[in-house]
């Protein structure tokens, strides 16, 4: 049985679809779609259900929110590397995280916003400790956020496979910073402890708090339609300042979506906030 010539399990499909999107705001293109059966097999597994019909009947026949939650964790896209796209991370290293580092202020404030397991944000937590002397007497703080309760309970945790370490992260690093947890890798309590994971929603954020000098977005917002993105625009207005750097996935873009933000001075692929809108938030934060 397919979902190409089975009305019934596209039926199925849609109600899924509908549950994603109403949970997280994610469309689930054609691309993901056709492997809907295979990210849910674990689940029908798990609560003995025999198919695709009888896990949508389930959903709508008697409001499980334990169950809901299990689908939309096996649909979200959590795909992530250590070090992914290194180029971006390497201008982060070279050169963003030392124009903070020049002010007086000594608090550095990061956000990944759907921070999938953790791989970026435990990235960027290698890159400040491997030049730890630079950021000697400062306050960093890392927020990791993502709507994936799955995603972010494995990133707390801290724990990779084989796999997982192997794709990015140099070999230096893997020993130096992860030790051995049985056929697995977990990151140093040195790391973790930089992070602060929560399971959040962009729209209908409670965990970030304040101004942020680096914010990612990364490979999120292709999932979003264009209203929804604009939402994450707004929010990630919110939340920076006139030096703030955003960061977004190859294929994103702010053009036509925000006018707060341009394509930064400096840093190329990044953006910063237009001088008009960084004084105008500053006018809204002083007013309250």
């Amino acid at each position: 049985m397919t979902l190409s010539t089975d009305s019934s399990s596209r039926g199925a499909a849609r109600i899924f679809s509908g549950l994603l999107e109403a949970r997280t705001g994610q469309i689930l293109s054609e691309s993901r779609a056709w492997r809907m059966e295979t990210a849910l097999k674990p689940v029908m597994r798990a609560n003995g259900v025999a198919d695709m019909d009888e896990l949508a009947t389930r959903l709508l026949g008697n409001r499980d929110p334990r169950l809901e939650e299990e689908v939309v964790n096996a649909l979200l896209n959590n795909e992530s590397s250590f070090f992914r796209d290194l180029q971006i991370f390497d201008m982060i290293n070279r050169h963003i995280l030392p124009s903070f580092a020049e002010r007086r202020e000594r608090v550095l404030r990061i956000w990944s916003a759907g921070c999938s397991t953790g791989q970026e944000v435990y990235s960027l937590a290698i890159q400040l400790r491997n030049d730890a002397a630079r950021w000697r007497g400062w306050r960093i703080e890392i927020l990791a956020t993502d709507i994936s309760t799955a995603a972010i309970d494995q990133a707390r945790s801290g724990i990779f496979s084989q796999m997982d370490v192997q794709r990015g992260l140099a070999v230096g690093d893997l020993i130096k910073w992860f030790e051995p947890a049985g056929d697995n890798w977990r990151a140093s309590p040195e790391l973790r402890r930089m992070i602060d994971f929560r399971t959040d929603n962009l729209f209908e954020p409670k965990a970030p708090s304040g101004d942020y000098d680096l914010l990612l977005c990364r490979n999120v917002l292709l999932y979003f339609t264009p209203e929804r993105r604009q939402e994450v625009f707004r929010l990630m207005t919110r939340h920076s300042h006139d030096r703030s750097v955003l960061l977004l996935g190859a294929g994103e873009t702010v053009i036509g979506h925000s006018d707060d933000f341009i394509p930064h001075p400096e840093f190329r692929g990044g953006y910063g906030r237009r001088p008009e809108a960084a004084q105008s938030s500053e006018g809204i934060r002083r007013a309250v």
